[in-house]
């Protein structure tokens, strides 16, 4: 017999220290926040706007702009309200919804990544062949994929999620996640074990390809000056891109399985909401520093040149 009830709350961890600077925290984050649209905005009303923008790599670009809105969303609006208050609490729908945009936005990262290691392949390995490949049905179907797989993932892992009985309302972090939740069910649960091993096979595969488009790249632009170019100018900032959401992930997956009480209250919360700060600013304003076509095209608007 279990000591389940039914759970209509929880309670977050993780701003007990921050009474004496709460406020100065809050205009921080709210800077940040702030930010995080200016930058992803930016892009992506400059590649809506214009025309010559509508190609593949670009609107793949737009997605990814997009998502870290997306997932910021998940996360900013609450814990700004949060360091207004001396009560942490989230009920339980907003907790499995709060726990679904988080975890899907950072597999659309991950799928939107391996999509655009895809169109770098075609351009540089197979031009010949890219622009019958990427025609816009095939980019529509692309953004889809991208889309769909981690929502889909992300919903059959929230419905095993909902079946838990729960023994307990406290989640030590500053946000819901499934697997925290998880971690209060009386008992185990076979579906909440396999359903998070097959999150994890599908991204895995999906790191896996990007790993191979990469080596692949690589090898083909050592005999290449173009090649090299091509790769510097297009296939670096988007290695950077990976490079960022995948220190970002590792950090947050390290404190969940590995997260360790003895250290300060300041370092857990930085590990758990860094893929929150860093991907969504660096990403853009790595794109819109390093690609040519953006960066002219945010000059011209801020120049006040007709576009």
């Amino acid at each position: 017999m279990d000591n389940s009830s039914v759970v209509t709350l929880f309670t977050l961890s993780g701003l007990s220290g921050t009474t004496n600077y709460r406020h100065t925290l809050f205009a921080l984050t709210l800077l940040c926040y702030f930010v995080i649209w200016l930058v992803n905005l930016t892009i992506i009303v400059t590649i809506v706007v214009d025309k010559n923008l509508h190609q593949p790599m670009y609107i793949f670009l737009c997605n990814l702009c997009f998502n870290g809105l997306y997932g910021t969303a998940g996360f900013y609006p609450k814990f700004l309200i949060d360091l207004l208050s001396t009560i942490h609490v989230i009920s339980y729908a907003g907790c499995l919804l709060q726990g679904f945009v988080l975890h899907s936005s950072v597999g659309a990262d991950v799928s939107i990544i391996t999509v655009m290691a895809y169109d770098r392949y075609l351009a540089i390995c197979r031009p010949l062949v890219y622009h019958s490949v990427m025609t816009t049905q095939r980019v529509c179907v692309f953004v889809a994929f991208s889309w769909l797989v981690p929502l889909c993932l992300l919903f059959l892992s929230s419905l095993t999620t909902l079946r838990l009985s729960l023994c307990g309302s406290h989640i030590p972090k500053l946000y819901c996640i499934n697997h925290l939740i998880g971690k209060l069910s009386c008992s185990a649960s076979t579906a909440h074990l396999i359903v998070p091993a097959l999150n994890y096979t599908v991204y895995v595969l999906y790191i896996m390809f990007i790993v191979w488009s990469y080596m692949y790249l690589l090898k083909k632009c050592k005999f290449s000056a173009e090649n090299r170019s091509k790769f510097m100018q297009t296939c670096l900032p988007h290695l950077l891109c990976l490079i960022t959401v995948m220190v970002s992930i590792l950090f947050d997956v390290l404190y969940v399985r590995f997260g360790s009480k003895k250290l300060p209250q300041g370092v857990t919360n930085f590990m758990s909401i860094e893929f929150l700060i860093i991907p969504p600013i660096i990403n853009p304003l790595i794109y819109g520093f390093k690609l040519t076509q953006i960066k002219n095209r945010i000059k011209q608007f801020l120049c006040g040149k007709r576009l």
